[in-house]
C-alpha cells in the first residue's frame, strides 16, 4: 500500500509539473476513446460469438421454434450473476451514468467496470431484444471516472470525461464521430466549447480508430443513398414527422407501463420467468426480434424482406407488399414489447438499437404504403433512414444526433433535409407532450436531472443535506416560559427556536422577538406556555419532496432567511438562504473545467 501511495504521488508530481489540465485532459480523453472503443469491440465479438454458438453450426439442427427458450435462460443466466456473483443491480447505462453525474459527482461505482461485459452479452446473445450501446457508454464512463479521480481531476473535469466516452462509444460502435460528440453533448447536457471540443474530439477519433483497427472497412449499418432528394418528398417527410411523434409517445408510454407492471410483481425471479417466456414467444411468432436487429435494419434497407422477417410461419405471404407491411407493423409493435420487457424482467442493455429497429420497420412500412395506394412513388431506402431518425429524435429527444447519426452511416449529406424536417417535428411535437426522453423522465421527476440550463444545472448538483444547519435548539411542546428562556434562549446564538414533540416531530417555530417583552418577567414563567406563543412556520422543506429548485422557490415567494428542514415530520434542522447563495457560487465556480 505505502509503495503504491508513492507511485501514485509521483504521478501525479510528474502531472502538475509537465502538463496544463487542458492538455491532460487531452491525454485522458484519447485513452479513454481507445478504452471505449476497446470495450465496444470486447461486447460485440462476445455477443456474436454467443449468438453463432446458439443459432451456428453446434446447433444446427435445431429448429427456429426452440429459439423461445433462449431469451429465457439468458436471463436467467444474468439474474444468477446480479443476483449471486456482483450481488447487486447493473442498472440502465444512460441512466446510471447521468444519474451519478447530478448526484455523485460523476463518481461512478467500481464495480460498473466490468458489470455489463458478461450481462449485457449474455443478454443480447440469448435474444434479449436490447442493444449494446448504453453497456458500452456506462462502462467507459466508469473507467473516465476512475481515471479523473486517481489524478485528482475535479467534478466538472470528469463529468467532461464522461461525455469523452460516450462519444466514443458511440464513435466506434457506428463509426461516426460527429454523432458521437453530438450524442455525448445533447444526453449528457454538456457545454460546447472549445475546452470540451477538443477532449471530445480526440476521444471520439480515437475510438473510431480502435475500431478501424479491429473492424477494417466493416460498418455495422451499411448503406449508401442510390436515390435523391425529391423536393415534391417533403410533405411525406412532414408526415413521416408527425407520424414519428405519435409512434414515439406509444413507444414512451408502452415503456414505463410495462416496467410499471413488472414492478407489481415482487419476486425478481418470477419478473425475468416471466419477461422470458413473454419474449420467448415473441420471437418465437417473429425471429427478427432476436437480439439487437442490426441484420433486420441492413435487410430492410436493400428491401430483402424474406431476409428480415423470414424464418417464421408466414414466408410464403412476403411476395405480397400489403402482407410485407402488415408484418412490418407487428414487427414494429413486437419489438416494442419485447424491448420493454427483457429490461423490465431484469436484462442488461439499452433502447438505441431497439430505437434504430423500429425507426426502419416504420420508415419502410410507410413508404411501402404510400407506394402501394399509388400517391407517388418514393424512395424506401430514403424514408427507412429517416424514419430512424425520426423514432430517435422522438423517443430520445436528440434530434441532432439523429440527424448527424444518418448522415454519416450514409456517407454524405444527401438527405439532410428530409432528415432535418422528419426530426425537427418529431422532436418539437413530443417534447410539447413529454418534456423530458425515455432516458431522463424519472431523472427529471426526482429533480435529479442536469440540463443545457446552468442554473438548474447548478441547482441539480447542490445538495440539501450538506447545507442544513444543526446549531438550533429545539424546544419541547410542552414547556412554559421559564423554560423556553432557562433551556433555549440562554443556551443559544440563534433568533429562533424549533418547537417538536417527544418523538421530535416538528410542529411549529417559535421567534425571540416574540418573548423579547415578557421573557424578563418571572411572574409569566410558570403562566405562558409555550403552545400559546408558538408560530407555524412559513414553509417547510421536506426531504424526501423537495427539489433544490422548490427549495430556492420557498425562500423568494415567502421573503424568509431561514426555513426548517424535515423528514418523514421529524425534525432535522434549517437551511438559511445566505448558506444556500454561499453553496451555490462554489457550485457555480467547481463547474467550470
Amino acid at each position: 500500500m505505502l509503495k503504491s501511495a508513492k507511485i501514485n504521488l509521483h504521478l501525479l508530481r510528474l502531472k502538475n509539473r509537465y502538463f496544463s489540465q487542458q492538455q491532460f485532459l487531452i491525454f485522458l480523453s484519447v485513452l479513454i476513446g481507445f478504452t471505449s472503443g476497446l470495450v465496444a469491440v470486447i461486447l460485440k465479438n462476445l455477443s456474436y460469438f454467443i449468438q453463432q454458438l446458439l443459432k451456428g453450426k453446434y446447433l444446427a439442427t435445431y429448429h427456429n421454434s426452440y429459439y423461445f427458450i433462449f431469451p429465457l435462460l439468458g436471463l436467467a443466466l444474468v439474474y444468477i450473476i446480479t443476483n449471486y456473483v456482483y450481488k447487486r443491480q447493473v442498472g440502465q447505462g444512460i441512466v446510471v451514468t447521468l444519474y451519478a453525474i447530478s448526484r455523485k459527482k460523476g463518481i461512478l461505482e467500481r464495480f460498473q467496470n466490468y458489470a455489463s461485459f458478461i450481462t449485457a452479452p449474455l443478454t443480447v446473445g440469448f435474444g434479449g431484444s436490447v442493444g449494446l450501446e448504453a453497456p458500452t457508454v456506462v462502462t467507459g464512463a466508469s473507467l473516465g471516472s476512475r481515471l479523473s479521480r486517481y489524478f485528482k481531476m475535479n467534478q466538472a473535469a470528469r463529468t467532461l470525461l464522461i461525455g469523452c466516452a460516450a462519444a466514443a462509444a458511440m464513435s466506434s460502435i457506428f463509426k461516426a464521430p460527429i454523432a458521437g460528440i453530438i450524442f455525448a453533448i445533447e444526453i449528457f447536457s454538456l457545454d460546447l466549447t472549445l475546452v470540451s471540443m477538443i477532449p471530445l474530439l480526440t476521444a471520439s477519433v480515437s475510438a473510431i480508430l480502435t475500431s478501424y483497427f479491429f473492424f477494417g472497412n466493416d460498418i455495422i449499418l451499411n448503406t449508401v443513398l442510390e436515390d435523391e432528394f425529391n423536393i415534391s418528398d417533403v410533405g411525406f417527410y412532414i408526415f413521416l414527422g408527425l407520424f414519428s411523434a405519435f409512434v414515439s409517445l406509444y413507444f414512451s408510454k408502452l415503456y414505463f407501463g410495462i416496467f410499471k407492471l413488472f414492478k407489481k410483481i415482487n419476486s425478481k425471479w418470477v419478473r425475468m420467468l416471466v419477461g422470458g417466456v413473454i419474449l420467448g414467444i415473441l420471437i418465437f411468432i417473429a425471429p427478427a426480434l432476436y437480439g439487437e436487429g442490426y441484420d433486420v435494419i441492413n435487410a430492410l434497407l436493400q428491401q430483402e424482406y424474406k431476409l428480415a422477417l423470414g424464418n417464421n410461419f408466414f414466408n410464403t405471404y412476403l411476395n405480397q407488399q400489403l402482407y410485407v407491411i402488415l408484418f412490418l407493423v407487428i414487427v414494429f409493435i413486437f419489438k416494442s414489447i419485447a424491448t420493454s420487457v427483457t429490461i423490465a424482467a431484469g436484462g442488461v442493455g439499452g433502447i438505441f438499437a431497439p430505437v434504430l429497429f423500429m425507426g426502419s420497420a416504420m420508415g419502410n412500412a410507410f413508404a411501402l404504403m404510400v407506394n402501394t395506394l399509388g400517391f407517388k412513388q418514393i424512395s424506401v431506402t430514403n424514408f427507412t433512414l429517416v424514419g430512424m431518425a425520426g423514432l430517435m429524435a422522438g423517443i430520445m429527444h436528440a434530434p441532432l444526433t439523429a440527424i448527424f447519426l444518418i448522415a454519416e452511416i450514409t456517407s454524405g449529406y444527401g438527405l439532410f433535409i428530409p432528415l432535418m424536417i422528419t426530426a425537427g417535428i418529431s422532436f418539437f411535437i413530443t417534447s410539447q407532450f413529454q418534456p423530458h426522453s425515455v432516458y431522463t423522465i424519472e431523472l427529471a421527476q426526482r429533480g435529479d436531472l442536469l440540463t443545457h440550463n446552468k442554473d438548474q444545472s447548478v441547482l441539480t448538483l447542490m445538495d440539501i443535506r450538506q447545507e442544513i444547519e444543526t446549531n438550533f435548539i429545539p424546544l419541547n411542546i410542552n414547556y412554559n416560559l421559564g423554560e423556553i428562556v432557562n433551556k433555549g434562549v440562554i443556551n443559544s446564538s440563534r433568533n429562533i427556536f424549533p418547537v417538536v414533540d417527544k418523538n421530535n416531530i416538528f410542529k411549529g417555530v417559535v421567534l425571540l422577538d416574540d418573548i423579547r417583552t415578557i421573557m424578563f418577567d418571572q411572574k409569566l414563567y410558570e403562566e405562558v406556555q409555550l403552545i400559546d406563543i408558538m408560530q407555524q412556520a412559513p414553509e417547510i422543506i421536506d426531504l424526501k419532496n423537495c427539489t433544490m429548485k422548490d427549495i430556492m422557490q420557498k425562500f423568494q415567494n415567502r421573503n424568509a432567511w431561514n426555513l426548517p428542514v424535515v423528514e418523514d415530520g421529524t425534525y432535522k434542522g434549517f437551511v438559511s438562504k445566505s448558506k444556500l447563495l454561499t453553496a451555490y457560487r462554489q457550485k457555480l465556480i467547481e463547474l467550470s473545467v
